[in-house]
């Protein structure tokens, strides 16, 4: 396995690696979790994949087999910030207001979302091999900015899977169920500290578990 990270500016550096992403995304969040996102018959899409975000992916082979998207707290884009704030606004229609409690704006904070993993990550060791290079990747991106801390909205299994790996991930106010999955959700958050001996990093091109609940306009 090994781990790239890029933003929209410089993602042409990784090939199809981007789009391959997007269509991870949609075959698990879209496809199989039944969720009312944006998205066509390849991939998902939102207002939030801009060039304020960054991206941490894991690949075998050449091949996407995880990811997840990255951006500060203290982000706009239009009329947009991050999902969380969105949400806290009332924006994010399918996000309870309530879920984080607070309105963050802080550069020491950062947001992560749309962590998934592929199907053919199917082994213990291997899916906390590339959580944990996922994580560490989003690590990276975000203490280069200043970043101490990193929160998410995600399932409460997230947080345990957090907890064997190292990381000192807890929960931050109350889960609700999702509509559309049946799943729990809550606010997770951790310290910004990477947990990895060693990750490779990709020196080729590139030929699940959800971290945050729907977000729709």
């Amino acid at each position: 396995m090994e781990n790239i990270t890029f933003t929209l500016a410089d993602m042409h550096r990784h090939g199809s690696a981007f789009y391959d992403y997007l269509g991870l995304r949609k075959r698990f969040f879209v496809d199989k979790l039944g969720w009312h996102i944006p998205h066509d018959d390849v991939v998902e899409m939102d207002q939030y994949d801009n060039p304020k975000a960054s991206y941490s992916l894991v690949l075998q082979d050449g091949v996407v087999i995880g990811g997840a998207r990255i951006m500060a707290t203290t982000a706009t884009w239009g009329t947009h910030t991050y999902m969380l704030r969105d949400a806290v606004k009332g924006k994010l229609i399918d996000i309870p207001p309530h879920i984080l409690g607070q309105d963050i704006a802080e550069d020491t904070m950062w947001e992560c979302t749309r962590l998934v993993m592929c199907d053919s990550v199917r082994t213990h060791a291997e899916r906390s091999q590339c959580l944990r290079m996922i994580v560490d990747g989003l690590i990276d991106v975000s203490t280069a900015h200043g970043a101490t801390r990193l929160m998410c909205l995600s399932t409460l299994s997230l947080m345990r899977a957090l907890r064997q790996l190292g990381y000192d991930a807890e929960r931050v106010g109350e889960p609700y169920v999702n509509d559309q999955d049946g799943r729990r959700y809550a606010v997770l958050a951790m310290t910004a500290a990477s947990q990895r001996a060693f990750v490779p990093q990709a020196t080729h091109m590139p030929v699940q578990q959800p971290l945050h609940a729907p977000a729709t306009v």
